[in-house]
């Protein structure tokens, strides 16, 4: 990726569950979209896979325009998934779960760039923080599903 206006958010999350089950509420589509923003839907290109290469479209369902991100698996790793995008946006999507005493610690990466400055100036101006918000609402969502499952297994 180049250094065009490049942003990063970070952020993680304490889950009261084991990283298995919290890979799995990644990896698994159903389990994703009970935390995924319900604006947004995620459509396999082919089989659904969160293995290497594994393709999929991430359409934000906005009235008129629904614009989507091309993803693909670029790394994978037991606890590890990162997802390489593009469309209006470019970047990747780092998601690991790192096991814990207790639980697991889950951290998101979303690190991108927008090429179009019409759009990068509609999204610094209007949605950027509203992106990290929902972000972090994503990641507590994901947290009630993963300890959800934990708790009804054990």
């Amino acid at each position: 990726m180049s250094k065009l206006e490049q942003k990063v958010f970070e952020q993680s999350v304490q889950i009261n569950a084991s990283a298995t089950v919290v890979e799995r509420c990644l990896i698994d589509r159903s389990l994703m979209h009970r935390w995924l923003n319900p604006a947004l839907r995620c459509e396999p290109v082919g089989e659904w896979s969160t293995n290497m290469g594994g393709e999929s479209r991430f359409i934000i369902q906005v009235p008129l325009l629904q614009p989507s991100l091309k993803s693909v698996v670029v790394e994978r790793e037991p606890g590890l998934i990162v997802w390489e995008f593009s469309g209006f946006f470019k970047g990747r999507d780092r998601w690991e779960c790192n096991p814990e005493l207790r639980g697991t610690r889950l951290l998101n990466r979303f690190e991108f760039e927008i090429p179009n400055p019409l759009v990068r100036f509609g999204f610094n101006t209007f949605a950027a923080s509203w992106t990290q918000a929902d972000m972090e609402a994503q990641l507590r969502r994901l947290k009630q599903v993963a300890e959800e499952i934990y708790q009804r297994e054990s």
